[in-house]
This record gives C-alpha cells, sequence and structure tokens, in this order.
C-alpha cells in the first residue's frame, strides 16, 4: 500500500507540522513499489535514448519525465510531447517557446533533443536531477489528495523560484504569476482577492495584484517575494485565508495516528 502524506492540521498548524516532517514522509512515500519501479527503470533506460520518440513511445520513462515537470496529465498526448521535447529553445517562434505554460519549455531545455548541442540525458547526473524533481512532484500530488492547500504552499518555493529569476521584465513576472494557476492561486489568497478579479482584463488584474501586494507586504514586485522570510510571509496568509474560507484539511487527528502507524515509522 502507497503510503499517504499526513497533514493532520489546516493553517499554519499543519504547515509547520509538514515543515517538520516532510523527509521522512517524503523517504517513507518514496519507497512505494510504483515509484521505485519507475525511478529504477528510469535510471537503468534514459542515458540510452537517443530522440524523443524513443523517449515518448517508452511509457515509464515518459511517466518520469513528465513527472518532474508537473505535465503528468499528458502522459497519452505523445505526439504532442515529442513535438515539444524536439523544439528548439532559443527559436523564440518554437512551439516550446510559444506556448504560455512554460513548464514545457523548461523540459525541452533539460532534455536538449532539439538544442544545436543535442540531448543531455547521457550528461553525468542528468538521471538523478529529472529523478529528484520526479519524487518531489509525485509527493506534493499526494499530499494534494488531502490537503490541496499544502501542495500549493509546497510547490511555491520551486515555482516562484523559477519566475523569480528569469529574464524579463516585473509586469511580465506578474503576468506569468497570473498565469500559472497555482502560484496565482497563493497569491490571490494571501491577497484576498475576490474571485471577481478573475474577470477584469489583464492589465486591470495587474494593477490589483501590485496594490494589493504592497497593502499587504510593502512590495510590489514578484522578485520581492523570492527570500525565505517573504515567501513564508506569503504561505502563512495564503493558509490563514484557506483555513478560514474552507476550514479544514478533511483528516482528523485520529486519522493522522493511524497513518502514521500504519506507516511504521514515528513522526516528531
Amino acid at each position: 500500500m502507497t503510503f499517504q502524506p499526513v497533514v493532520p492540521f489546516s493553517g499554519v498548524a499543519g504547515w509547520s507540522f509538514l515543515q517538520r516532517t516532510r523527509d521522512l514522509q517524503q523517504q517513507v512515500f518514496e519507497g512505494s513499489a510504483r515509484l521505485t519501479r519507475n525511478v529504477d527503470h528510469f535510471r537503468d533506460k534514459i542515458a540510452g535514448i537517443t530522440s524523443a520518440e524513443d523517449l515518448v513511445e517508452d511509457r515509464r520513462l515518459l511517466e518520469v519525465a513528465l513527472g518532474a515537470f508537473g505535465l503528468d496529465e499528458d502522459i497519452n498526448n505523445k505526439y504532442f510531447i515529442e513535438r515539444i521535447l524536439t523544439s528548439s529553445t532559443t527559436d523564440t517562434g518554437s512551439l516550446a517557446n510559444r506556448l504560455s505554460d512554460k513548464r514545457y519549455l523548461a523540459m525541452a531545455k533539460a532534455f536538449g533533443f532539439g538544442d544545436v548541442l543535442g540531448p543531455r540525458n547521457g550528461y553525468v547526473d542528468f538521471d538523478e536531477q529529472i529523478v529528484s524533481a520526479y519524487r518531489d512532484r509525485q509527493f506534493e500530488i499526494a499530499l494534494g489528495d488531502t490537503a490541496p492547500a499544502m501542495r500549493m504552499a509546497l510547490g511555491l518555493e520551486r515555482d516562484l523560484g523559477d519566475i523569480a529569476k528569469r529574464q524579463m521584465s516585473d509586469n511580465a513576472k506578474w503576468f506569468t504569476v497570473m498565469a500559472t494557476s497555482p502560484v496565482r492561486a497563493v497569491f490571490e489568497g494571501a491577497l484576498g482577492m475576490p474571485a471577481s478579479v478573475g474577470a477584469l482584463d489583464l492589465d486591470r488584474q495587474l494593477i490589483e495584484f501590485r496594490t494589493r501586494s504592497e497593502r499587504f507586504f510593502g512590495i510590489s514586485e514578484v522578485s520581492d517575494f523570492n527570500t525565505p522570510e517573504m515567501r513564508e510571509k506569503l504561505i502563512s496568509r495564503y493558509l490563514t485565508h484557506d483555513q478560514l474560507t474552507n476550514g479544514s484539511t478533511g483528516m482528523s487527528p485520529q486519522s493522522a495516528a493511524l497513518a502514521i502507524l500504519q506507516s511504521g515509522q514515528t513522526f516528531g
């Protein structure tokens, strides 16, 4: 039986519990049969793949490759993924560059099938980088089954960091936040935005995000949030808002205790 990550509380208390126990919980979760099979297969086979077509035809390899970038739902879109993987990442007109969802571009860059220097899947530690990202994402997905807000918070550090470090204008970073659903959800909750904001034109939405950011946090640029202190403030406000809006995680302390006992581990 696959271990289900445990978060017995909602809000900031639940986040604190997750921070304390994540390493151990993830270690137990990664011992599941499915993840172990997928990871072992990826490590054994990925260096020998010579084309994007070979990659998409091996479903287990593809599952890990897509999972590492949060694209699990594209597992059956083999033709589309092959086109992404063979896209040039330096040509601004390529398919990977034109898509607003930059996870596809990140995947194309990681594998390099469409780039001048060729594929990178044979590079030293390539497999470990993809496997590490895959494991993290799968843990987040499992966590989201019982605690969706915790999944959003857990992925924020990676996703916000990716946006903040891009070479683009401050406005473009805000537009990217607005187009990245998990990151947008965290900001909307933390900033107390009503659902009606989504119906405004993009320029008006940008003003709302900037204005509320300045009001609640004293900063108005996305990059300013990319510090441990500001990310923690952002997450705390988001989780508090979610707790007030949606209540508990749906897992009682009794259920959490049972899950811990069944895992054969003790969480501090």
